[in-house]
């Protein structure tokens, strides 16, 4: 019950303060966050973050493959692979553009 309390109060100062602030603050933190969100730098690091979870994930998929066997529903395994854009055969799918990842 503590919790839920905090959490209401906490929503509640964040209205308060929100609109006092007003849509011109609003409209501020936007074209900020819109400004970090196009920045190369921050764009690059997304996509390599993005590359290397593909990585990891790939890897977990092996371990778990090996350790598990064929104890892992196909329906699994075909629902991670899309999530790291691999064909079934292992190979990388095309993505949007065109181009494939390794």
């Amino acid at each position: 019950m503590r919790y839920r309390l905090t959490f209401v109060a906490g929503l509640a100062v964040g209205y308060v303060l929100g609109a006092r602030a007003g849509q011109q603050r609003y409209e501020q933190i936007k074209k900020a966050a819109r400004g970090v969100a196009q920045n190369p730098a921050v764009r690059n690091s997304a996509e390599t973050a993005a590359q290397q979870g593909k990585v990891y994930a790939g890897k977990a998929l092996h371990t778990v493959s090996e350790k598990v066997g064929d104890h892992v529903p196909e329906s699994f395994t075909d629902r991670v692979r899309s999530r790291l854009g691999r064909n079934g055969h292992g190979r990388p799918a095309e993505d949007d553009w065109g181009t494939s990842h390794p």
